[in-house]
């Protein structure tokens, strides 16, 4: 028998050749013969043998015939050729497997329907385009029009490289220094940080009698994360740097408690703090005190309140009441809250609001007006605006479950890859969907043997450096990979709400959250970390079809979408020959063949199926995944309960944007990180009840971004009960 040939076709009527018989063409005929016994169909074998061609090429009709046995699976033209010359020799039952078998894996077999097919269909978006609200950031006054050391001044221009003023720094800095208290509200990357820490470091350096080390806090920072803590300290770190005398520290979880109290001992004058690390100290630690403090300052306020810490900012700020009651206080946000306006009222003391948005005045507004506006703005979401940089062009992209991880792969590699090299920071709503994408995109996308084959585009040869930033992770780690990202010039950061306040990450030029916040302030926090400080950014926003009415609520806070088309996005894939469908004797692919980018995301997809089913392990990672993100899922708050609801997801779509190939069972069963995490604060909870006069207002203490949403079970029992035992009370007669 000849070689198996190369250019096999398989035809669609192999499935008719399985049912009938293997017998080569020879010996249907002698079959034939001995049923009829006539001489008759012995000629006419032999007559069908005769029209064979030498080279066993049959006539059209004769192939058109004899095609159910002939053209089987796994035949080639060379058993063709061999079975028309000879009726002897038939091919032993084995020796065909095998060659079947080699035949297919020579052949891709390539299942698009499975990701392109029962897809919902992809709404339009109807919205009105909407003036969003802008905010002058730079002005033309430079710091030197103010009343500051010459040594300060120096240390602006030439350290931090900032000539001019921003708007926030302009109005604030001349009331701070005035010695007034101030509620100062700006979007983000407006230069807050310098807005209170130029005129702070400009007091402290001017008091009368020199500040000693010894002397213990003269000011007092209170930020909401770790990572905000270490760039405030930076901030202030150089501002002081002609003022060698003043030491500023800081204090944050994660660190050693052993290695804090000996730097508390040995004096620091500012102290940049989160809450509850500053609390444990104040409960534990003799020598913290706060005799001469006369300033505090609670930056992102908003955020601090949403991760629960308004119990241990009340108890640092009856420390500071029992020890010194006059100070200096300022509170800063991106937006005003019930809850910010409420803390105003309980830390301020008669203060000057200041609001840089165009449709707020620039006059200094009285506390009663900002009362009336934040409670408003509470009582009536849809009233409240927000200020998005000029700079900043935002996006949003309808993403069917199915298709969302090898969309998002692809977005990765059009940006960062192909695109000139863009530094990303991917959004995701838990810890441990960040973890898992985290190793399943730097395994898949970030290059391999493949991109360092020789005659390779230098594009394609570019490796994607991956990292991530979550609050389940080590305080030394998330300090590394804060810093490493911070240094460099490019890379894709994946990360929880935890790195959406404040944090100053230059060069970033792409925002994407992959899971949508839960509220619009949370959606300008997230997209505040690009387009900072005049510098140009964009965001994607990736939304399910069932979530496009998410587009219109944005709109509400005068916030502008485009539309950006998966299909652009997929299309990327053409470029990446790592998931070209290999076919012998294909022409090349010319354009964009929708066909052709189907196939290459269904390879891509397959990929991420491979990697995710290559152990028992990593199929269990990815269902405690999944579960995360459907526990967050379910913590959208109740206004949002109809654009996010659990059950207008489809689990098994989902399951395959977690690299699963069926929808998983028994989710519940799993443990996972975020119940553990859940148990804490239990002991608390009764504390809590006692202190707190409304219920709704604990729940929305207690609710953060490392919610599960399970909580919920337990109350509906309680509720069930009561109502039985309402029942059997009103059937007993009197």
């Amino acid at each position: 028998m000849g070689p198996c040939g190369t250019g096999d076709t398989e035809y669609g009527i192999q499935e008719l050749a399985g049912q009938g018989t293997r017998d080569p063409v020879g010996h249907a005929a002698l079959r034939d013969r001995d049923r009829a016994g006539g001489s008759v169909r012995q000629q006419s074998g032999a007559l069908k043998r005769k029209l064979q061609s030498p080279h066993g090429n049959p006539p059209v009709k004769r192939k058109r015939k004899l095609s159910i046995n002939t053209f089987r699976k796994g035949a080639t033209e060379a058993d063709r050729r061999e079975e028309g010359s000879s009726s002897q020799k038939t091919v032993p039952k084995k020796q065909l497997t095998d060659k079947q078998n080699e035949s297919q894996k020579n052949k891709p077999f390539i299942k698009t329907s499975s990701l392109f097919k029962n897809n919902p269909d992809i709404p339009e978006i109807h919205r009105k385009e909407v003036q969003q609200v802008q905010e002058n950031v730079f002005t033309t006054d430079s710091f030197s029009q103010l009343d500051l050391h010459p040594h300060l001044i120096s240390t602006i221009n030439t350290v931090l490289n900032i000539c001019s003023m921003t708007s926030v720094q302009k109005q604030t800095i001349p009331v701070l220094l005035q010695g007034r208290d101030a509620l100062v509200r700006s979007q983000t990357g407006s230069g807050k940080t310098l807005a209170y820490g130029i005129p702070l470091v400009q007091s402290l350096q001017g008091m009368e009698s020199k500040i000693q080390r010894s002397d213990g806090p003269y000011a007092l920072v209170l930020v909401p994360t770790r990572e905000l803590a270490l760039q405030s300290f930076d901030t202030i770190q150089k501002l002081l740097k002609p003022f060698t005398w003043i030491v500023p520290g800081v204090l944050m979880g994660g660190e050693k408690r052993k290695s804090e109290k000996a730097r508390l001992r040995k004096g620091i004058n500012i102290l940049i703090s989160t809450p509850g690390r500053l609390v444990d100290h104040i409960r534990s630690t003799q020598c913290i005190h706060f005799r001469r403090t006369q300033w505090l300052i609670i930056d992102e306020a908003d955020r601090i309140l949403d991760l629960g810490f308004e119990k241990d900012v009340a108890v640092i700020l009856n420390a500071l009441n029992a020890e010194r009651e006059r100070r200096q206080n300022v509170l800063l946000s991106a937006t005003l809250t019930e809850g910010v306006t409420r803390l105003a009222d309980i830390s301020l003391n008669d203060p000057v609001s200041i609001s840089i948005a165009d449709e707020i005045q620039k006059v200094p507004e009285t506390t009663a007006q900002t009362d009336r506006k934040a409670s408003s703005s509470s009582n009536c979401m849809e009233q409240e605006n927000f200020a998005v940089p000029e700079t900043l062009q935002q996006y949003v992209m309808m993403v069917p479950s199915k298709l969302r991880l090898v969309t998002l792969a692809a977005f990765i590699l059009q940006k960062c890859k192909f695109e000139k090299r863009h530094k990303m920071i991917i959004f995701f709503s838990s810890c441990e969907q960040v973890e898992f994408y985290h190793e399943l995109l730097a395994k898949v996308l970030s290059g391999g043997p493949e991109s360092e084959q020789p005659g390779r585009s230098p594009l394609s040869s570019v490796s994607l450096h991956f990292l991530r930033l979550h609050g389940d992770m080590e305080q030394e780690e998330r300090t590394e990979v804060f810093q490493e990202f911070l240094k460099s010039k490019t890379g894709i950061l994946l990360c929880t709400d935890v790195a959406a306040r404040g944090l100053d990450l230059p060069q970033v030029t792409w925002i994407v959250q992959y899971n949508a916040p839960a509220s619009p302030a949370e959606y300008i926090h997230r997209i505040g970390r690009t387009a900072r400080i005049g510098c140009r950014g964009s965001s994607l926003l990736v939304l399910a079809p069932s979530e496009a009415e998410y587009v219109s609520l944005l709109a509400s806070h005068k916030i502008n979408v485009s539309e950006l088309k998966m299909e652009k996005v997929l299309a990327t894939l053409m470029k990446d020959d790592r998931f070209k469908v290999h076919r012998p004797g294909r022409k090349k692919s010319c354009g964009k063949n929708p066909q052709e980018v189907r196939e290459r995301a269904t390879v891509l997809q397959t990929k991420f199926e491979n990697l995710v089913h290559s152990s028992e392990g990593t199929v269990q990672w990815a269902k405690k995944a999944l579960q995360s993100f459907l526990c967050a899922y379910t913590t959208y708050p109740k206004d949002l309960k109809h654009i996010f609801h659990i059950k207008s997801l489809h689990l098994g779509h989902v399951a395959k944007s977690f690299g699963l190939r069926d929808a998983p069972q028994n989710l519940t069963a799993l443990p996972t990180a975020g119940s553990k995490r859940k148990t804490k604060p239990k002991p608390k909870r009764s504390e809590l009840l006692k202190k707190t006069h409304s219920k709704r207002r604990l729940a929305e203490l207690l609710c953060s971004e490392y919610s599960s949403g399970m909580d919920t079970a337990g109350a509906k029992v309680k509720k069930k009960k009561k109502k039985q035992r309402k029942a059997g009370n009103q059937q007993i007669p009197a």
